[in-house]
């Protein structure tokens, strides 16, 4: 389970997430990251936006819990003072919880990857 200071709950964080940090996506998860953001030393945050699109209220609170569980795994790979923000994509409902844990390794790992300039 993910404790709740590990948790992006304010919607002000959540927006400065979206609009400032970092996007990367897969066929199933849309991550926005702000990687070290904030002091040193705080933990790092993450929320889940798990939309209608995805389906109905049951099926939108299981991909919730998978997404919160798969999360929690691999929060100790996030810098410190991370704020990452997860959006389930309508394919998420289909998959497995181990493509769902691929995915958002592939998403992860390219919120890592240094900007390139062309």
């Amino acid at each position: 389970m993910l404790s709740a200071v590990h948790r992006l709950r304010t919607s002000d964080d959540i927006r400065t997430t979206i609009r400032r940090g970092r996007r990367a996506g897969s066929r199933t998860v849309l991550a926005h990251g702000r990687l070290g953001a904030r002091s040193e030393g705080d933990p790092s945050r993450v929320a889940f936006v798990v939309g209608k699109q995805v389906g109905n209220a049951v099926t939108r609170n299981t991909v919730k819990r998978r997404l919160r569980a798969l999360m929690s795994a691999r929060l100790s790979a996030l810098p410190e003072g991370s704020d990452v923000v997860l959006r389930a994509l309508p394919p998420a409902a289909r998959r497995s919880s181990v493509d769902l844990g691929h995915d958002l390794d592939l998403v992860l790992d390219r919120l890592h990857q240094p900007r390139t300039t062309s």
